[in-house]
């Protein structure tokens, strides 16, 4: 029996979806964008609701918070009751972006020639930012093992030790494999951490996107001495859809960290605008019904990929546990030595992947499927026609 159609997420036309102003469908007329890490679907009418309401009703001037912020309480409301996660608002700050946040945190927590170990492949911004700092990147390799991408925690115990580290930039949910790390990895990864007195900076923006069996452990709620050394970046951008609006959280568990941020000048690192926050804290607070209904039709779009991948290859690259990104290798297609530039070029599809995830990325190709089910089944109909020509031996 076919998966079930939600008109709320699968009546997307391309036709409509070029329409739109943003980054990701800002391409040529034949081409269907796949790669930007931004989902098709309209923004959640809770969202939209509380946003109107406040351009309508509201005031859009200088803001004036609460004595404690909303987007703090909101945030640590959400860790109580989706992971039972203790969080205190006094400990919670914003940014514009988790990218943002990473930025601030080196800049507080390292010096320059200091090494950052980084799991590989990843994040691109995340891959520059490190070096563009002035800082060593020690790439940590996900392992492909029968079972799945694996963490590589004795790799990482290894390249800590011989590079001196003195942080770690921890992406859970996996961007781009889509690993979600089990409670007994992150322990290993937290032992790791405390031998070497390593900052764990954890990127946990992918959180809300974890597909069942599959659940979110955030790092920091492991135990005390992981919480004390570890600065949690999130935001409802990738679960509700609004990077746009530039606003994220970051908890600071390093005391000293928090004081050095708040030390300084107090528009250095911007600040979140009003709408931003309304967004967020309609996502957080409201937005339930629709997220569950966005998760079954990103489950169903993961399988529907996993099956044309499985097509294509007999050795397929594992399903992702979260996230709404297909990590998979080239070979698959038959890819030559630039395999981005092929697939835009011959199936007139434009994925992500490549160096700019580090060396692990070479070879692999990243597919947005948070789309509609008739855009999804374009783009792996032109995908499947470079498998089939390379079946047929017809490659150009």
């Amino acid at each position: 029996m076919e998966p079930a159609l939600d008109p709320l997420f699968d009546e997307l036309t391309v036709e409509n979806l070029r329409r739109r102003p943003g980054s990701k469908w800002r391409v040529d007329p034949d081409v269907i964008p796949a790669s930007v890490a931004d989902m098709d679907f309209p923004v959640a009418p809770v969202i939209a609701d509380a946003i109107e309401h406040t351009v309508r009703h509201g005031d859009l001037g200088y803001p004036r918070w609460e004595e404690v912020h909303p987007l703090r309480t909101t945030f640590a409301d959400r860790m109580r009751e989706r992971y039972g996660w203790a969080v205190d608002p006094a400990d919670v700050r914003e940014h514009t972006d988790v990218v943002q946040g990473v930025q601030v945190l080196l800049h507080l927590g390292t010096a320059p020639g200091d090494a950052v170990a980084v799991h590989s492949p990843t994040y691109p911004p995340f891959h520059h930012t490190v070096g563009a700092m002035g800082r060593k990147r020690v790439d940590v390799p996900f392992l492909r093992t029968p079972a799945g991408w694996s963490a590589n925690t004795a790799g990482l115990a290894d390249a800590v030790a011989a590079h001196d580290c003195r942080a770690l930039l921890l992406v859970n949910p996996h961007n781009p494999t889509g690993r979600v790390l089990t409670r007994d990895e992150l322990a290993e990864i937290a032992a790791i951490a405390r031998r070497h007195d390593l900052l764990v900076i954890s990127d946990e923006i992918h959180a809300e996107l974890a597909f069942a069996p599959h659940r979110h452990v955030p790092f920091a709620s492991l135990d005390d001495d992981t919480a004390a050394r570890t600065v949690t970046l999130t935001s409802a951008s990738k679960a509700f859809n609004l990077a746009g609006l530039r606003c994220s959280v970051a908890h600071f568990g390093p005391r000293r960290l928090l004081t050095l941020r708040d030390a300084e000048p107090t528009e250095l690192y911007g600040a979140v605008g009003t709408l931003s926050v309304v967004a967020a804290v309609a996502a957080w607070r409201d937005g339930a019904d629709w997220q569950a209904r966005l998760l079954r039709v990103l489950d169903r779009n993961r399988r529907r990929v996993a099956a044309a991948v499985a097509s294509w290859t007999h050795d397929p690259d594992p399903m992702p546990e979260a996230t709404y990104l297909y990590w998979f290798c080239a070979d698959a297609l038959g890819l030559g030595d630039d395999p981005l530039d092929e697939v835009l070029t011959r199936a007139r599809v434009l994925l992500s992947g490549g160096p700019v995830f580090g060396e692990e990325g070479r070879r692999h190709l990243r597919l947005n499927y948070a789309t509609g089910a008739a855009v999804l089944e374009d783009v792996l109909g032109r995908l499947g026609a470079l498998a089939q020509e390379r079946a047929e031996g017809t490659r150009p």
